[in-house]
C-alpha cells in the first residue's frame, strides 16, 4: 500500500473515502482550491485583536513577521481570497502561511492530497514521518491493524478521537451586506464619537 493510498484509508468503513465532490483524477476528490483554503483560514485563525482575519488586518500580519519573505498588499490577499488570482509567489504563500500561524504551506495547494490540515499539521513532526514511512508498502490489512491500535490507544490516553470523514476545509462564513453609503457615513460618524 502506499503513502497515497494510506491518506484515504478509513479503518472504521473499511473502504478508501472519496469526500469533497466528484472523484478526480487517480480516485482524489475534487480538491478545494487556495481561494476556499485561504478564506477558510482567515475565518479560523484570529488576528491581534482576537477576531477573524480580513484582507488588511492580514496584510498587516505579514508586514509585522520578522523578516517577512514577502509583502503582500490587502488587495492581492483579497483577489486570492475571492478566486480572481489563483497563481501567487511562493514567497508569498510562505508569508501568508507565516502571519496565520504558521500553516504548512502545503495547505494552500489546490490538491485533494493536501486539503486535511490537521494531518499536514502533524507531519510537521519528525515522529508521524517516521510513522508513515514505516506504514509505507505494508500490506492494507497491517495498516487497518494498527489504526485500529492508535484508535483504541487514543481513547485509552483520554485523547480526542480523529475524524475518519477524510480532509475537510471549513465553509468561510457568509459575506455580511454592505452598508449604504449613508450607513456608513453614520458608522463613521459615530467611531469618531466613540459611540
Amino acid at each position: 500500500m502506499s503513502a497515497r493510498e494510506i491518506t484515504y484509508v478509513s479503518a472504521s468503513r473499511g473502504e478508501g473515502e472519496s469526500q469533497g465532490g466528484a472523484a478526480g483524477e487517480a480516485g482524489y476528490p475534487r480538491p478545494h482550491s487556495l481561494a476556499e483554503k485561504l478564506k477558510s483560514l482567515m475565518a479560523q485563525r484570529k488576528d491581534a485583536r482576537g477576531r477573524a482575519y480580513v484582507s488588511r488586518t492580514l496584510s498587516q500580519a505579514v508586514d509585522e513577521l520578522p523578516d517577512p519573505p514577502a509583502t503582500t498588499s490587502f488587495a492581492l490577499i483579497a483577489k486570492l481570497a475571492g478566486g480572481q488570482q489563483d497563481n501567487p509567489t511562493i514567497k508569498t504563500v510562505l508569508a501568508l502561511c507565516r502571519a496565520l500561524g504558521d500553516v504548512p504551506p502545503a495547505y494552500l495547494l489546490p490538491h485533494a492530497g493536501y486539503d486535511d490540515l490537521a494531518a499536514l499539521e502533524a507531519f510537521e513532526a519528525p515522529l508521524a514521518r517516521r510513522v508513515l514511512a514505516l506504514l509505507n508498502d505494508l500490506p492494507e490489512s497491517e495498516v487497518r491493524k494498527v489504526v485500529a491500535d492508535l484508535e483504541h490507544r487514543r481513547e485509552t490516553l483520554g485523547l480526542s478521537s480523529v475524524p475518519d470523514d477524510g480532509p475537510s476545509a471549513a465553509k468561510p462564513r457568509k459575506a455580511r451586506r454592505r452598508r449604504t453609503e449613508t450607513e456608513a457615513a453614520q458608522y463613521a460618524a459615530d467611531a469618531l464619537e466613540g459611540l
